[in-house]
Parts: C-alpha cells; sequence; structure tokens
C-alpha cells in the first residue's frame, strides 16, 4: 500500500513540475525581452581559446640558408673515335628576336635528336660604333651604333655519324642575317661569358705588384 502510495505522489509532483516549466517557457516566450538578458552565462568558460589560429609549430623548421660556392669551370671531356667532345654553336646577329629563335630551334633540335646539351647561355651584348667623317674636315661623328646579340648551344658526346645530318638541317634553316660558327669549347669561352670589371682588375694586379 505504501509503494503505491509513494508512486501516486511522485506522478503527481512530476506533472505539477512539468506544467510549471510549461507555463514559465511560454511567459518567456510572449514577452518580449532582450538576447542579452536570456544569454549571461559563458558556455565557452571551461574551453581555452588561446592559440587558436596559430600553425608556426607546424611547419618544418627552416634550415640555415648556406653561402653559394663560386662558380668552377667544367672540366672540359675529350673527344674519341665514335664521338665528339664538347663544342659550342655559337649564333649571332644584330636582331636579338632571330638570334633567340634559331637557338631556341637549335636547342629543340638537338632535344629531338636525343644529343646532350650541356648548357644554353648568352654572351654579353656588344656594342659597335659607325663612325663617319665629314666631307670637309678632319673631325668624325657616330653614325649609329650596332648591337651584336650573341647566344651559345653547348654540345657534348654528340656522335659522328649524326654530325652532318645535324649540320644539314641547322645550315638549312639558318635565317638571314645571323651568322653560325661551330668550334671546340674552350676555358676562354667560358670566361667570355662573364663580363669583364676593368677596375677590380686593376685593384688586383696592384696587390699582386
Amino acid at each position: 500500500m505504501n509503494t503505491l502510495l509513494t508512486k501516486v505522489l511522485l506522478f503527481q509532483n512530476t506533472r505539477a513540475l512539468l506544467c510549471a516549466a510549461a507555463s514559465l517557457q511560454s511567459q518567456v516566450l510572449t514577452t518580449q525581452m532582450p538576447l542579452g538578458v536570456l544569454l549571461t552565462s559563458r558556455q565557452y568558460r571551461s574551453m581555452p581559446t588561446h592559440g587558436i589560429g596559430k600553425y608556426r609549430h607546424l611547419l618544418p623548421k627552416a634550415l640555415p640558408k648556406k653561402k653559394k660556392d663560386r662558380v668552377q669551370v667544367k672540366q672540359i671531356k675529350a673527344a674519341t673515335a665514335t664521338e665528339f667532345g664538347v663544342f659550342n654553336v655559337c649564333v649571332s646577329g644584330y636582331d636579338m628576336t632571330l638570334v633567340e629563335h634559331y637557338s631556341q630551334y637549335i636547342h629543340n633540335l638537338c632535344n629531338h635528336f636525343d644529343i646532350k646539351v650541356d648548357e644554353s647561355c648568352a654572351l654579353p651584348t656588344k656594342s659597335t660604333e659607325v663612325m663617319v667623317m665629314q666631307e670637309q674636315g678632319t673631325k668624325m661623328y657616330v653614325d649609329a651604333v650596332l648591337k651584336t646579340h650573341e647566344r651559345i648551344v653547348q654540345i657534348s658526346e654528340m656522335k659522328a655519324t649524326l654530325f652532318p645530318i645535324f649540320m644539314e638541317v641547322v645550315l638549312k634553316n639558318q635565317p638571314e642575317g645571323v651568322r653560325l660558327c661551330v668550334k671546340q669549347h674552350t676555358e676562354a669561352d667560358y670566361q667570355a661569358r662573364f663580363k669583364t670589371r676593368p677596375e677590380l682588375e686593376g685593384l688586383l694586379a696592384k696587390i699582386h705588384n
């Protein structure tokens, strides 16, 4: 009997609590209250926000920069009975566009024939002044300045049987106004790639003397 009475009382209390909660909710919804009054508690107090957005610790540690080594002359490979050594295909002319396109054509041709190209580079532009003497007088004045552009395609380990075919194709496609020269690569050709510095050379000469 006591157990049944306890269950009845518990059911009545639960029902009363539900009715009270429903009435409170209806009052809150019908009454226009500001949003800040309802949300007074900080829900994120237990979740710290420091460190959000930082990503430096995820990146790998950067290695210290190494100083670039001084460029040294590569060893020139000698020719054999069946292969050429290292030689340069020099292209020069006054029209930079023609010179550049022709050197690119030679480079692409080497790639097509599986010919090893060590490097393709440009030499410093050379300027030539054209002087003209006056009809009545001995003074000369500059009439024009011609700029010579030069490109080099360095080739190595070319088979001797392929060289005549390669030269025939290159000569047939040589544009007008562009000079072509094929010669063996030397250390002087490597040094010609860099601009001369007369002031530095003069100081070095004074130091050594």
